[in-house]
C-alpha cells in the first residue's frame, strides 16, 4: 500500500481562518448504495454520431470501467463521500481525481462524481494543507506535509469551476470555496521562493519523470532550486477562479489579496520564463531558462496570460512535426528533446488524457477552436484504435504508434475517460455549457448526423440533434428538446444562431 503518515495537527500549526469555514471537516460519512453500470447506462448522456459506432463503443466502455471503480467511504479513513477510485494503488490522488470528475460531471444525474473531491477537503489540515494522496481504507496520508512531493498540483479550483459551468450549482460552490481558499494560501506560504514564485517537483507536478531539473537533482522528488512554470501558472488559474467564485458568492472581501498575486505572477512568468528566441515558456533554473519543452507550458493558454503577439508562436510548436505534432498528439515532452522516448517512458513522450484535455481547453480559451477540434479528433481516433485492438483504455499512449505507452496500466478509467467522454462531447461533437450565461454553446463542425441525448445542463436534461449536411458552411438543421427552457447558441462555418426551447 505504500507509506502511511498519520495526521498530527499539533500546536505547531498556524491555523487558517478559512479552514474554520470548511464544512467537510464535520461532515458525517455518506451511507448511500452505489449504482451499477447496468442501472446507470440508460440514464447517462447518449452521444449520437452517425457512422462512428466504434467511438460510441469506446464511450460505453469508459463508463463501464468507471462504474466498476466506484467506492463507498470508510469513515475510519476520514472519507465522507462516495467516490471514484484513482485506479492506481488504493490511494485517492488529488491530480487524478481533479481530472476524473471533469468527465464524471456528465454522469452526475446517476452518480455525483464531483463529491470524490469531498474526501480531500475532509482531510484538510488546520493550516490549509491537503495531502495529494490519501489512503482509502485506513487513517493515513502518503506524504508528510514538508515533503516536496506532499501536495499539488493546485487544480482543484479549476475542477470545481468546470462542474459549476455545467450545473450552475452555487450550493456546491459555497461549500468548497473556503477549503480551496485555505489550500491556495497554504501553497503561497509554503511553496514559494523569496520573489513569490512557486516550486514543485516531478511528483508534485503530476509529471513524475520529466527531465525538468538540472543534473544532480532527482526528477521525481526534488525542486532543483528551480521556479516551476506550471506551478506558477496553476496558481494564477486558481487565483482567478477564486476571485470569480468570491464575486458570485458575495465573499469578495476574502479574496482581495489574490488580485495582487495574480498580477505579480503573470508579470513574473512573462518577464522571466519566456524565451523570445524559442517562442516558448520554460522552467527557470539557477543558470537560466531550462530549454525543456514540456506540455506543461500550455497551462499558460488556459490561464489566459499569454500576450496576444506571443500566442501564434507558442501554438506553432503544437503544429511542428518535429516537436508536438506526432502521429498521436500531443506528447508530454517535445520530440526534439534528447530524453524523448518513442515508446513513451511515462512523461518522456507518452500522450496523456489530462494534459491533452488541458491543452484543448486552453486553445479554446484563446480562440483556436479549430485546432482544438483537430487535435481532439486525432487523440480520440488513436484511443479508439487502441481500444479496438486491446479491448480497453490505457493510462497513457504512444505518440508514435497505435498502442499503449510503455509503461501503461490497462482498464484505466481513471482520467483516460476524458478522451472518449469529455473530448468526444466537447471537441469532436462541439457541445459545451456556460451556466453563468444560462446557455449551451454548440460549435457544429461535423457534417454527418450527430448530437447527444440526455445532456445534463443546470437542473435539466437536453436532447440535441444536428441533421446531416452537405458541407460545413451549410446552415445546420438543429432540433432541441428539453422539459425546461433552454437557450442554445449554434455556431458553424457560415454563421451563428440562437435557438430558444420553451
Amino acid at each position: 500500500m505504500g507509506r502511511h503518515f498519520l495526521v498530527n495537527q499539533s500546536l505547531s500549526y498556524v491555523k487558517s481562518p478559512y479552514v474554520e469555514k470548511n464544512p467537510f471537516l464535520t461532515m458525517q460519512a455518506e451511507d448511500t448504495p452505489l449504482p451499477t453500470y447496468e442501472e446507470a447506462k440508460g440514464r447517462l448522456p447518449r452521444p449520437i454520431w452517425e457512422g462512428h459506432e466504434d467511438a460510441l463503443a469506446c464511450y460505453d466502455k469508459a463508463w463501464e470501467i468507471a462504474f466498476r471503480n466506484l467506492r463507498r467511504p470508510v469513515a475510519e479513513a476520514g472519507f465522507v463521500s462516495n467516490f471514484i477510485d484513482s485506479a492506481f494503488n488504493g490511494y485517492l490522488f488529488m491530480w487524478d481525481s481533479s481530472f476524473i470528475v471533469m468527465f464524471g460531471r456528465y454522469g452526475s444525474r446517476v452518480f455525483n462524481f464531483q463529491k470524490t473531491l469531498d474526501n480531500f477537503y475532509s482531510h484538510q489540515h488546520k493550516d490549509g494543507f491537503i495531502c495529494r494522496e490519501i489512503c482509502e481504507t485506513e487513517p493515513g496520508e502518503q506524504f508528510q506535509r514538508d515533503d516536496p512531493a506532499s501536495t499539488g498540483p493546485n487544480i482543484l479550483p479549476w475542477s470545481e469551476w468546470e462542474y459549476y459551468c455545467l450545473t450552475g450549482d452555487k450550493e456546491r460552490l459555497e461549500r468548497v470555496f473556503y477549503p480551496l481558499l485555505a489550500y491556495h494560501k497554504w501553497l503561497q506560504l509554503h511553496r514559494t521562493w523569496r520573489d513569490g514564485s512557486y516550486w514543485a517537483c516531478g511528483l508534485a507536478s503530476g509529471m513524475d519523470n520529466q527531465p525538468r531539473v538540472q543534473e544532480g537533482y532527482s526528477d521525481h522528488a526534488s525542486h532543483g532550486h528551480s521556479i516551476w512554470l506550471d506551478a506558477c501558472i496553476q496558481m494564477v488559474i486558481s487565483g482567478k477562479i477564486l476571485l470569480e467564485m468570491g464575486r458570485i458568492l458575495g465573499h469578495g472581501e476574502d479574496t482581495l489579496w489574490l488580485e495582487e498575486e495574480v498580477t505579480r505572477l503573470t508579470a513574473l512568468i512573462n518577464e522571466t520564463m519566456w524565451s523570445e528566441e524559442d517562442g516558448f515558456y520554460y522552467d527557470l533554473w539557477r543558470t537560466g531558462l531550462s530549454g525543456v519543452k514540456s506540455i506543461g507550458a500550455y497551462w499558460s493558454l488556459l490561464a489566459d496570460i499569454v500576450p496576444p503577439a506571443r500566442i501564434p508562436r507558442l501554438i506553432a510548436h503544437l503544429e511542428n512535426p518535429g516537436e508536438f505534432k506526432r502521429p498521436h498528439r500531443i506528447p508530454s515532452l517535445s520530440a526534439d528533446h534528447p530524453a524523448y522516448r518513442e515508446e513513451g517512458c511515462y512523461w518522456r513522450g507518452s500522450v496523456w488524457a489530462p494534459t491533452n484535455y488541458m491543452v484543448l481547453r486552453g486553445l479554446g480559451r484563446v480562440g483556436y477552436g479549430e485546432l482544438a477540434y483537430e487535435i481532439g479528433c486525432n487523440t480520440l481516433d488513436n484511443v479508439v484504435k487502441v481500444f479496438l485492438s486491446t479491448g480497453t483504455l490505457w493510462e497513457n499512449y504512444s505518440s508514435e504508434h497505435e498502442k499503449p505507452g510503455d509503461p501503461a496500466r490497462p482498464d484505466f478509467v481513471g482520467w483516460t475517460g476524458l478522451i472518449p467522454i469529455a473530448v468526444l462531447i466537447e471537441y469532436v461533437l462541439g457541445i459545451g455549457a456556460d451556466a453563468d450565461a444560462h446557455e449551451i454553446v454548440w460549435n457544429v463542425r461535423r457534417t454527418e448526423r450527430h448530437g447527444i441525448e440526455r445532456y445534463p445542463f443546470e437542473e435539466g436534461e437536453v436532447d440535441l440533434v444536428c441533421e446531416a449536411r452537405a458541407a460545413r458552411d451549410e446552415e445546420p438543421v438543429i432540433s432541441v428538446h428539453s422539459k425546461k427552457p433552454v437557450r442554445v447558441r449554434v455556431i458553424w462555418d457560415g454563421g451563428e444562431k440562437i435557438i430558444e426551447s420553451k
